[in-house]
């Protein structure tokens, strides 16, 4: 790699490193537990779940109607970078405001995390579609893994210090757990600030364009447009589209409702904490050894394992029952996780014509916010669902718990059938087809 590549792709792979804060404390962690304990005091926890589940659906449902287009205007107006910073940035803002959320209050904490989750989603549009300009055919297994890998380990170890600051918030100065919690959103939005300065200087934008700015919305639309029409008949792109809007529908809904899922069948929240900071720092060294495995043993059969390793996970996530069984299950999705996000990109990026990654990349994020309006509505559904069927007139309190943990099970349990089709629809992707 020479010099100048090397810095590029320093810069490239640390805004997961700085991004990753919200992936990991907001999202994964402390905003499911803070929702369902503080903002949502006094709802039973499959409402607060549904109610969850309905925020993470209007986050993708707005993202995956934007994106494409977004991605069509980048790649015309050579704006990539620029868009990035304007996500990105508005993601920090909406993190850094939930500070400011009180009590009871779950409609703004919701409204909040909602924006957030557009900023964060919104700009890895361009994160992802920078990935052909910093890396080559070579190496861009290695380099999506490697982006991956430090996501998982910057968001780790800011989410260790926070999890410190709830455990003993005296010595932080914070009168409680709850300020403590509420202070880490303000941490999250200055790591996630402060290190995407690198992207800003170290990543070089595209060739700039000559077209006004209108001409360049004009035809974004346009190129979206004919690309949209004409998707269907390049084969190897469509059906991978088609099999990845599946299989990571599984794996982001897992990443977004495992700690509500482990709430709602009796886990501890420290538990749950401890299981995510496994999950982060297994993750670190296991997305690195699974993009030599890319290359080594081959994308598709590395695919083809994550995936398989997924199901057989929410198996037996519906079956757990110990503490123990939860950090195993930890264990495994760390080994897993970053490996089946960093391998799709970059099989992916091979699919793509040059010149048009900001377009094609909107498609790939289109799908994958498509797929996460599913699964958080299916486990939501199933729950309320098995929750009316399985529960007995005039229920005494104990029966009305055992109901409400076999409902979340039946829940968790319906992602499986995504895994299933996705692996389906993948066998049949050939990269030669492109």
């Amino acid at each position: 790699m020479k010099p100048k590549l090397k810095k590029s792709v320093w810069g490239w792979a640390l805004y997961d490193w700085a991004n990753s804060a919200f992936a990991t404390t907001v999202m994964a962690g402390f905003f499911p537990i803070f929702f369902k304990k503080y903002w949502s005091h006094g709802a039973n926890v499959n409402e607060s779940t549904a109610m969850l589940g309905l925020g993470n659906s209007i986050a993708s449902l707005t993202l995956a109607l934007m994106a494409p287009i977004l991605g069509a205007v980048a790649d015309r107006a050579s704006t990539k970078k620029k868009m990035l910073i304007f996500f990105a940035y508005a993601g920090v803002l909406m993190t850094a405001s939930l500070y400011l959320v009180e009590m009871g209050r779950w409609g703004l904490a919701i409204f909040f995390y909602v924006m957030g989750v557009i900023g964060f989603s919104g700009a890895n549009i361009f994160y992802d579609a920078l990935l052909p300009s910093v890396s080559n055919a070579e190496n861009v297994d290695f380099v999506s893994g490697m982006g991956f890998s430090l996501g998982y380990l910057g968001g780790g170890l800011l989410f260790g210090l926070n999890v410190l600051m709830t455990l003993f918030p005296g010595p932080f100065g914070l009168a409680d757990s709850a300020a403590a919690v509420r202070f880490s959103f303000l941490t999250v939005a200055l790591w996630w600030g402060g290190f995407s300065a690198f992207t800003i200087l170290w990543v070089p934008e595209d060739r700039a364009s000559n077209l006004p700015k209108t001409d360049a919305i004009r035809g974004g639309l346009r190129q979206f447009l004919d690309t949209f029409s004409n998707l269907r008949r390049t084969r190897a792109a469509f059906l991978f589209l088609l099999a990845y809007w599946f299989y990571i529908d599984g794996v982001d809904t897992i990443i977004r409702m495992a700690v509500d899922y482990g709430l709602s069948i009796g886990f501890s929240s420290n538990d749950l904490i401890v299981a995510l900071l496994m999950v982060q720092f297994i993750g670190f060294p296991a997305t690195l050894v699974f993009g030599w495995l890319g290359q080594k043993w081959g994308v598709r059969k590395s695919i083809f394992l994550a995936i398989a390793a997924y199901m057989a996970i929410t198996i037996w996530g519906t079956m757990m029952t110990r503490t123990i069984e939860f950090y195993l299950l930890a264990v495994f999705i760390g080994l897993v996780q970053g490996g089946i996000q960093a391998l799709s990109r970059s099989y992916y990026s091979r699919l793509i014509p040059p010149g048009q990654s900001g377009e094609f990349f909107g498609f790939y994020n289109m799908l994958g916010k498509f797929a996460a309006i599913i699964g958080p509505i299916l486990i939501g559904l199933v729950s309320l669902a098995a929750r009316h069927i399985l529960m007995p007139d005039s229920a005494t309190l104990e029966e009305v718990t055992s109901v409400a943990h076999m409902a979340s099970r039946w829940g968790i349990g319906s992602v499986l059938m995504l895994f299933a089709i996705g692996g389906i629809l993948f066998y049949f992707v050939k990269e030669e087809d492109r």
